[in-house]
């Protein structure tokens, strides 16, 4: 039987990891923040897949995403690391595609996949660094 004193504790530790999770960028979903996906991309730490459609691609993208249309997901999705020490984040315009293409990936075993929310418009909205691919 656990005492009141012994689950207060664990509530309080349950507390503590979920909001070290969201001060990090880190949601307690299937989902990163725009912040967080951009600090592990330029850091190196994840990788950004665009699940846009080339000509959006096209028109700027984070530096480092690498483009698979959702479209050709089914067919290319041996591209997307299914390693749990890789992280991947998936990107699209507004989060519609990414996160249906999270589900797909769920799906398919993948533990490894988050989708960013905001999408690359709301990246272009603040005024971070895009190139052209």
């Amino acid at each position: 039987m656990i005492t009141q004193a012994v689950s207060r504790r664990l509530a309080i530790a349950g507390l503590a990891s979920a909001f070290t999770s969201l001060a990090f960028g880190q949601m307690e979903t299937e989902s990163v923040t725009l912040e967080y996906a951009r600090k592990e991309l330029e850091a190196g730490k994840a990788m950004l897949f665009d699940v846009r459609e080339p000509q959006e691609h096209a028109t700027g993208v984070a530096k480092g995403a690498r483009l698979l249309p959702m479209r050709q997901l089914a067919a290319r999705v041996s591209e997307i690391p299914n390693d749990p020490k890789t992280p991947v984040l998936l990107i699209c315009n507004t989060q519609n595609r990414s996160s249906a293409t999270l589900k797909f990936l769920l799906g398919k075993g993948y533990t490894n996949v988050r989708y960013v929310q905001g999408g690359m418009s709301e990246w272009g909205r603040r005024g971070w660094p895009l190139i052209r691919p």
